[in-house]
């Protein structure tokens, strides 16, 4: 399916009946990869997925957007379903916009759960070695944009990114570049604690993009939150163990709200 956001032709996944579950992707994915999550979801509840801009069968923003660009995105894409009332889904990258959403004042719905799968959203903290590293880089990159070593090195400075850079960073386009940069150096861990409704953590014992101790930091911030931890799993548990993330999905979403 496909609905006009603004100018952005959005592909989103819209399956099942009864209550409503929004699912939110991570960086590099689509809704494709949740297909099991759905697909689980959607004998009980109407699923709403959307490929994020820049994602998927989404095209990508026009400029480079942060994680508020993203949370106002997802803003007018539920207003278009006049939704009053909803569970929420986040995967990683998903859990930025989550927290950022949720943080805003005055919303006119009420998200009724979340289940945050190995999230994003802690900034981690560089190491003394990590600093010195970043601090050498950027003097040699600076001394590499000069005119004249641009002139004789044309392809100095792109291949010192490309060897400093994610695997997320390389494959990205310009503009998506922009936007990781601009997503991954914001800390919502300041935000995290506003999280009100009853909250459930899947996260991979081996997850070494949000490591297990932000699960267990959200768990001390959030009021109401649970932490189920995948054994032997990394950042993509629901994919490595399935049957495990969806059996502990279903529960939580059945159990009543005390």
């Amino acid at each position: 399916m496909v609905k006009k956001i603004d100018s952005i032709a959005v592909n989103y996944i819209d399956e099942g009946d009864g209550d409503i579950i929004l699912l939110l992707h991570g960086w590099g994915a689509n809704v494709t990869l949740y297909g099991s999550i759905i697909q689980t979801l959607a004998q009980t509840h109407r699923v709403i997925a959307p490929d994020l801009p820049g994602f998927g069968r989404t095209p990508e923003p026009p400029e480079p957007w942060s994680v508020d660009d993203y949370a106002d995105f997802v803003l007018k894409f539920i207003a278009t379903f006049a939704l009053t009332r909803f569970s929420i889904v986040v995967h990683s990258f998903g859990g930025r916009v989550f927290f950022k959403l949720n943080a805003r004042e005055n919303l006119p719905f009420t998200i009724e759960k979340a289940v945050l799968i190995d999230s994003a959203g802690i900034l981690p903290k560089k190491s003394v070695k990590q600093k010195i590293s970043l601090r050498m880089y950027k003097a040699a990159r600076a001394v590499m944009s000069t005119r004249i070593l641009r002139f004789l090195y044309p392809d100095a400075v792109d291949d010192m990114r490309r060897k400093r850079g994610s695997a997320d960073y390389n494959n990205a386009t310009p503009i998506m570049r922009a936007t990781l940069v601009k997503v991954v150096n914001e800390d919502l861990e300041p935000l995290i604690h506003l999280v009100k409704c009853p909250a459930l953590l899947i996260w991979g014992d081996r997850d070494t993009a949000t490591p297990l101790a932000d699960a267990r930091r959200m768990e001390e911030l959030i009021d109401d939150a649970g932490l189920v931890m995948c054994e032997g799993a990394g950042h993509f548990c629901f994919a490595e163990q399935p049957d495990r993330v969806n059996a502990a999905l279903t529960a939580f979403m059945q159990t009543p709200r005390s």
